[in-house]
């Protein structure tokens, strides 16, 4: 192999990507040791900046309320909420892979469903009332 080809960059992960493959085993590791979820989530949005972390508390709160069911837990390093350890839904930040906005999105195990295809992904600059409102019917239905 020559030199100039050991050292051009490999079209593998991204950085981003790898980080959160690493903090998917780092949440593999404390749900076998049965680390409390809360916490994790909660700690999760505390290193979150400006709006991020603003919605990220908000969106809690609107979880816990709308699907008190639901538990708390880290889901690739993203604030997510499981039913049957399995994740419904999740929020990721705008800084997590450097987009222009951050995403409330919905697992395959949402109940959703809504003909032969249906949104499961959010973006989301703000929460508004009415966001607020239309996620919390969201969640309801999701867990329904």
């Amino acid at each position: 192999m020559s030199a100039r080809k050991a050292t051009q960059k490999s079209k593998g992960f991204t950085d981003e990507e790898r980080a959160a493959m690493k903090e998917r085993a780092r949440e593999q590791k404390a749900e076998a040791q049965k680390e409390d979820g809360e916490r994790a989530v909660l700690a999760k949005i505390a290193e979150m900046r400006g709006p991020d972390r603003a919605m990220a508390e908000r969106l809690h709160g609107i979880i816990k309320a709308s699907a008190p069911d639901l538990s708390p837990r880290t889901w690739y390093g993203m604030p997510a909420y499981a039913e049957d350890g399995k994740v419904v839904c999740f929020f990721q930040s705008a800084e997590k892979f450097n987009t222009r906005y951050a995403t409330f999105s919905f697992s395959d195990r949402a109940n959703l469903d809504e003909g032969a295809m249906w949104p499961t992904s959010f973006a989301l600059k703000e929460l508004t009332a009415t966001e607020e409102a239309k996620i919390g019917a969201l969640v309801k239905r999701a867990v329904g």
